[in-house]
């Protein structure tokens, strides 16, 4: 019997229409409609975007299920345990979006700091006046410090890039490990989270979603920033405490948020578009086409061995 691999929308690159041809029949469907759902029940290998959640459920509607492929490295949408305890294998892509993800990050911190934003906005409306000493001044960023919470992959890349700017990067992470990270050109040292917060001009996060860091950056946590820090998400929303960071940069605690994700997404919380000093992204931390290219061949070739 054919192969049913059911997918949402097509990837980026050829690697999903040549999967499709190496075990028909593919199914491209929108997410949760009638067609969708209706295949469910054959299909033998589900593809997922990030910002789709998979329940158990769906995996009770597919009982032929032998993969479930998520176009991303997080894994947090998926229903893990119930794959496991079917046996169906989780494929993900991780590695190929580490630079491209850093790479976002950096861009969000130096929009905050810089007042990218802002500048552009003056241009376009027609009002700049021209060179003034105070006009849209911003913030240094060399010799301070920048806490990273998550020294994976991202994080150290996050870090190299920081470092060439004269930061000085330090990390949590959730094993709650001493010692120091070797981030390539140097080493950092792990802190612990207070320690971290406290003492963090910039504070980026590059964590997974998980029990444990659902929340981490609650208001108590956020108030340990020193007065004027600079946060940067490029992870997970739902990390993030946002009714508490929208609160803290009304009041002038805060520099800076700049985002790509949110809890929540696509929704965002309103007060988001009326927050000063923001910078908000539509979720495009892996979005070049090189990442997104090898991220397909990556999902692809994982669920062809999964298939055999």
């Amino acid at each position: 019997m054919s192969v049913r691999i059911l997918a949402t929308s097509p990837l980026v690159g050829p690697a999903l229409a040549d999967l499709g041809a190496r075990f028909p029949d593919l199914l491209l469907a929108p997410f949760r409609s009638a067609e969708w759902n209706a295949a469910l029940g054959e299909t033998e290998v589900l593809v997922a975007l990030v910002s789709e959640s998979i329940t158990e459920a769906d995996l009770v509607a597919a009982p032929r299920l032998k993969a479930v492929g998520t176009y991303s490295v997080g894994v947090n949408h998926l229903p893990l345990q119930a794959c496991q305890a079917r046996g169906i294998q989780v494929v993900n892509t991780p590695g190929v979006l580490t630079d491209a993800t850093a790479d976002l990050a950096l861009a969000l911190l130096l929009a905050l700091t810089r007042r990218v934003a802002e500048g552009e906005v003056l241009v376009r409306s027609g009002e700049w006046k021209g060179w003034a000493p105070d006009q849209l001044l911003g913030t240094g960023l060399a010799g301070k410090t920048c806490g990273i919470l998550g020294s994976g992959p991202i994080g150290q890349a996050f870090a190299r890039r920081t470092w060439a700017l004269g930061m000085v990067p330090v990390f949590w992470d959730r094993d709650g490990l001493g010692g120091e990270v070797d981030f390539g050109p140097a080493r950092a040292r792990r802190l612990i989270l207070s320690d971290l917060l406290s003492s963090s001009a910039v504070l980026s996060i590059h964590c997974p979603l998980t029990d444990q860091t659902r929340g981490l950056l609650d208001r108590f946590a956020l108030e340990l920033l020193p007065e004027g820090a600079v946060i940067i998400n490029t992870a997970r929303g739902g990390i993030l405490d946002e009714p508490a960071a929208i609160d803290l940069l009304k009041a002038g605690r805060l520099g800076g948020v700049g985002l790509d994700v949110y809890e929540g997404e696509p929704k965002i919380d309103p007060r988001w578009l009326l927050a000063p000093r923001t910078v908000l992204l539509p979720h495009l931390g892996s979005a070049t086409v090189e990442t997104r290219t090898a991220m397909a061949s990556l999902l692809c070739d994982g669920l062809a061995a999964a298939l055999g």
